[in-house]
């Protein structure tokens, strides 16, 4: 039972932290199937749209249609339907507040086992209505069913934070913020306190309170009266609060997470000198930069964003963008994101065959820096290839757009569709695969010939 229970704190504690690392890239977040408590998270089902759609045009009694969908699909259908109303993303939706009389049908079925994670997403959406007699009724059935269990107790209350921290309650946030705080003060288990404070720590950076959870790191440090440390700060919390420099001085290794995470709070805030001053470490550390950091980057460049939206003033070279259309710090966070080409390795397959520059991940800032990256690479390296070392075919991978925001337009696709036509490219939509842009190899080298003589 011991070795039985230590495993599953483990998988707690490694759940949690993947809960905090960057997301992988867009169209992976789609096709992961995280199983957790009998959670399925997962994109909406045929059956489950279809259910939806009905509920939406129909005037049949609401009720029935969902007993009926209950009673006729299977559990990864209705936890997919259920956890698709629940969604921060989806919480504006007129059917949201369908969410509960569907939990309740759920609820009842024989295989459904309570789960912290939908209950607090449950309270949360009510909570976030203005429902708040019904979230509250909720808040007290839960305590009350899980019998005063500690353990139990602070997982709800760090599933309700995180919970309220992705909507930006505050309230609610300030809530469950009060009973992890009393948990962690209280509780003799240290368990309960790390998992309180991890909840905490996150939830502040979440609700963008960096300071204040720096403040509650170093007060987890202060020595009592005997001199020990009371509750020492682990590496998942250093990156929660980006303090890289506290993370080398206790001994932990300084990653691309770690870098991104810096990175992208600085971005928040337009502290572009700091921004700077991180990738040029990141990159003297020889830590790679990763999809991430380009994503980081580039979504806190206010002059790139408004370009690659309105693409009515698009610069087509590196020095262009630089010279032209960047001043000041966002010029210089560019310019050292751009020293830096090691990304290829990642994104870019080079053989005779084929070149194949792939997109997925990048956000449309991104994808547009990394594309004049690639033109330029692509210059030095096919301008200076003999003919029978020209690949035969180019292929930029762009996707159709299942992972947008407006499912199957993909922004990324109409950036380089713009690119290409301005620049007069020749690189088309292929007719197999709506996703990618083609063109041979040897179309493509005398192109960038012609651009070069410009």
């Amino acid at each position: 039972m011991e070795e039985k229970e230590g495993r599953n704190i483990r998988a707690e504690r490694m759940t949690l932290r993947f809960q905090q690392c960057p997301l992988p890239p867009p169209q992976l977040q789609t096709q992961l199937r995280l199983k957790k408590n009998n959670t399925i998270r997962c994109t909406l089902t045929k059956q489950g749209q279809r259910f939806l759609t009905k509920l939406s045009t129909t005037n049949t009694n609401t009720e029935n249609l969902i007993r009926k969908f209950v009673q006729s699909s299977p559990k990864s259908v209705l936890l997919s339907t259920l956890t698709h109303l629940l969604s921060p993303t989806t919480a504006h939706h007129p059917l949201s507040s369908l969410a509960l009389p569907l939990y309740t049908r759920i609820s009842e079925s024989q295989w459904y086992t309570w789960n912290p994670t939908i209950f607090a997403d449950l309270i949360t959406l009510l909570h976030k209505h203005q429902r708040y007699t019904e979230s509250q009724t909720l808040i007290s059935e839960a305590t009350s069913k899980l019998n005063n269990k500690e353990r139990d107790i602070v997982l709800f209350y760090a599933k309700l934070l995180d919970s309220h921290s992705k909507r930006a309650s505050q309230t609610g946030f300030d809530f469950a913020y009060s009973h992890l705080n009393n948990l962690l003060r209280t509780s003799s288990s240290i368990y309960v306190k790390r998992r309180a404070s991890e909840s905490m720590v996150s939830g502040l950076c979440a609700m963008d309170k960096p300071r204040e959870a720096e403040n509650l790191v170093q007060e987890f440090k202060r020595t009592d009266g005997g001199g020990k440390i009371q509750l020492q700060p682990s590496a998942f919390e250093f990156k929660s609060i980006l303090v890289v420099d506290e993370m080398e001085n206790n001994g932990f290794v300084i990653d691309t997470v770690c870098y991104n995470m810096v990175l992208s709070s600085f971005g928040i805030h337009g502290e572009y000198v700091e921004m700077v001053s991180w990738l040029t470490r990141m990159r003297n550390s020889g830590v790679p930069f990763s999809v991430r950091t380009y994503n980081s980057v580039s979504n806190s460049c206010p002059t790139v964003m408004r370009k690659v939206v309105d693409l009515n003033d698009l610069a087509f070279s590196i020095e262009e963008l630089l010279n032209s259309c960047l001043e000041g710090g966002e010029a210089m966070v560019v310019k050292e994101l751009l020293s830096c080409n090691v990304l290829f390795d990642e994104v870019m397959v080079w053989d005779s065959k084929e070149v194949k520059l792939d997109l997925h991940g990048f956000h449309l800032g991104s994808a547009y820096l990394v594309m004049l990256l690639w033109l330029e690479e692509m210059q030095k390296r096919l301008l200076n290839a003999s003919n029978h070392d020209i690949p035969a075919e180019i292929t930029v991978v762009c996707g159709v757009g299942k992972h947008s925001n407006v499912r199957g337009e993909s922004p990324v696709k109409v950036l380089v569709k713009e690119m290409m036509m301005k620049m007069k490219g020749p690189l088309r939509i292929d007719r197999k695969n709506t996703g990618c842009f083609v063109a041979k190899g040897k179309a493509v080298k005398i192109w960038l010939c012609e651009l070069r003589k410009q």
